[in-house]
């Protein structure tokens, strides 16, 4: 079995859509750092999206831990014309395909973005691809709420409007088990 310790990255504070624009991560919280590497598995291989926010929110709390090389896989959802503006502004200019985006996710994608099929299809390659290379590890995987949540729906065969109730802030565990059979889903959202 291959245990899977999903981060969030430390935050941005862009109060915008961010998926693959490359903002950095508020990593001040040293403490909140250390009690996070700490929490986990020593013996753990540390991986993360490619994304800067994610990369060096890896480094920070990788510790003497084994380093795997970033994976573009594993980014936040591409949001296309959407990216870096207000949910609000978005809105306004399409009401119809923003409420439908968010509300009933699967193929509907924004202008020049991902559908969240498109992305679950993506991250969970590449989660896959993981779990085969590493069969038996511990790994963790430093990334983004929308790669988060592909596994969550995954793990618990929920719809993605199940799957989009839960929160995920930064910093925060998803503890998810790979058995040869089926998932297991341990804690969502854990904050140390």
């Amino acid at each position: 079995m291959t245990r899977l310790h999903l981060i969030r990255h430390g935050p941005t504070h862009a109060k915008t859509m961010v998926g693959w624009s490359d903002l950095p991560a508020d990593l001040s919280d040293t403490d909140l750092l250390a009690r996070l590497s700490g929490h986990l598995p020593q013996d753990a291989l540390v991986v993360s999206s490619d994304l800067i926010r994610a990369a060096d929110t890896a480094s920070a709390i990788q510790g003497d831990r084994h380093r795997l090389p970033h994976r573009a896989g594993l980014r936040e959802i591409n949001f296309g014309a959407w990216e870096l503006r207000r949910y609000a502004e978005i809105e306004a200019e399409d009401p119809v395909l923003a409420r439908a985006y968010w509300e009933t996710p699967g193929d509907t994608s924004p202008p020049g973005g991902e559908s969240w099929h498109q992305v679950c299809d993506r991250v969970n390659a590449e989660i896959d691809a993981l779990i085969v290379a590493h069969p038996g590890s511990n790994l963790i995987v430093v990334g983004h709420f929308g790669m988060i949540l592909t596994q969550v729906q995954r793990a618990l065969a929920i719809t993605a409007e199940q799957a989009f109730s839960h929160r995920i802030d930064n910093l925060s565990v998803t503890e998810i088990t790979r058995m040869p059979d089926n998932w297991h889903v341990g804690r969502i959202n854990h904050l140390v």
